[in-house]
């Protein structure tokens, strides 16, 4: 269980959390985190274990646990603003296989907004933080098209 964890909660984040991949990845630190991670969940899956959970029961709750504070991804966040609000930029991104590259720039760039204004979960469709991730990224891609 602790390597399919480990395995699960990875995957989330190369999914999610690709700015944390690369950190993670910089910092010669993927093992540290994923072991650090999964062990302070351990005594949840031993006490589900005891209680006959199945597997599949035990590691949903588990990553659920293991990803709370990886929500709402600021990942996915910057691609809908890009798509929705900067249709072209995100499809040359896209056609140049570096969406991934920008999104993450962006997330950087827009990390001033997304602490002012408290991203998480439970403000994650306030109109507020749309608009400032959207004036950040206008900003961001004016630098970028005045260097193309």
């Amino acid at each position: 269980m602790h390597q399919q964890l480990k395995e699960s909660l990875w995957a989330y984040i190369v999914h999610n959390n690709p700015e944390l991949m690369f950190n993670l990845q910089e910092e010669y630190s993927v093992t540290r985190y994923l072991e650090d991670k999964v062990s302070s969940v351990m005594p949840k899956v031993l006490q589900l274990l005891e209680q006959d959970k199945p597997g599949h029961v035990i590691l949903e709750l588990c990553m659920e646990e293991l990803t709370s504070d990886l929500k709402p991804s600021k990942y996915h966040y910057i691609k809908k603003v890009l798509k929705q609000e900067f249709e072209l930029f995100y499809e040359r991104f896209k056609e140049e296989g570096i969406l991934t590259y920008e999104a993450i720039n962006l997330i950087e760039h827009c990390e001033p907004v997304f602490k002012e204004l408290c991203f998480c979960r439970d403000n994650e469709d306030n109109g507020l933080i749309w608009a400032g991730v959207t004036s950040a990224t206008a900003e961001y891609l004016r630098q970028f098209h005045s260097q193309s």
